[in-house]
């Protein structure tokens, strides 16, 4: 496989254009919002102005996108990518979508003769940028092996989780201890600095202690500075939190500490911080404890 096709060019997106295209693939991306495709160019990505246009001569197509409606247009629509893609080429579908989407999008696939793959990412964009994040697989295994070569240039683990769909749940589950941990670490760190605690000190002392986790390396320095650069948008998060709702309800099972974290991601959105990284949410509590400028 030599080119390679992104829809969607937003954190992610980008992310995983820069590791194809130092990888030594040749990249087309599109994007609503041409002006995301810039910061690339002089990288060697090339720019579509059209579905069609990126997907003609592709062997493999990325979608990338931040909705699950904007994921069934592009993919489904008229013009949409199951019409416009070749025949030998495969879509991996990467957007975080419900598992039942999932499954209509590669049924929908096999019924037009082409190739699907559920392929949703674990982790930031910056570790996607540095090559630090496994990427789980819906769909045929010899498909995967076929496409093999472009995810190791993405991510350090491409790993079969089992049919089309199954990608996705395993995706929500992974993205709902994320939000948990979050949510966790961020009364942790208010506690502590409401009592006279350092929380940069808390934050040192929590990397070596029993509650260790991915989210206090990643969003514990975030939190303590105060860094709420976007690495995963706090409103596209939300989108998140009600997938696993939804899919939690359809499946009968309870997520009544999801349901929480829902609450004080739509609070903290609420106040104007949307666009902000996850680790915002800290915002919230430290105003609810009357701490901080918020």
């Amino acid at each position: 496989m030599k080119r390679i096709a992104i829809i969607g060019i937003g954190l992610l997106g980008s992310a995983v254009a820069s590791r194809l295209l130092e990888g030594g693939f040749t990249v087309v991306g599109h994007d609503s919002r041409p002006e995301q495709l810039k910061p690339l160019a002089p990288r060697g990505l090339a720019a579509a102005s059209s579905v069609k246009e990126a997907a003609t001569g592709a062997d493999a197509i990325f979608t990338i996108l931040p909705t699950p409606d904007s994921v069934e247009a592009t993919i489904l629509g008229p013009g949409g990518l199951l019409e416009a893609m070749p025949g030998s080429a495969t879509l991996l579908q990467m957007s975080t979508i419900s598992p039942a989407l999932t499954r209509r999008l590669a049924d929908a696939a096999t019924a037009a003769g082409r190739g699907f793959l559920d392929t949703p990412m674990s982790g930031t964009s910056a570790m996607v940028q540095r090559g630090d994040c496994t990427i789980f697989v819906g769909g045929d295994a010899g498909r995967l092996e076929a496409c093999r070569p472009v995810l190791a240039a993405i991510g350090r683990r491409a790993v079969h989780i089992g049919p089309a769909g199954s990608a996705s749940l395993a995706k929500l589950a992974t993205n709902l201890l994320v939000a948990l941990n979050t949510a966790a670490l961020a009364e942790a760190l208010v506690l502590a600095e409401k009592g006279g605690l350092a929380p940069g000190a808390l934050v040192d002392l929590l990397k070596d202690s029993a509650g260790a986790s991915k989210m206090v390396d990643v969003r514990g320095p975030l939190m303590v500075e105060r860094r709420f650069e976007p690495q995963m948008k706090l409103d596209l998060f939300l989108k998140d939190l009600r997938l696993m709702l939804e899919e939690g309800q359809r499946l009968g099972v309870a997520l009544p500490l999801t349901s929480l974290t829902q609450q004080l991601c739509t609070a903290t959105v609420a106040g104007g911080r949307g666009g902000d990284d996850l680790a915002a949410v800290i915002t919230t509590l430290q105003r609810m404890a009357g701490l901080g400028p918020d």
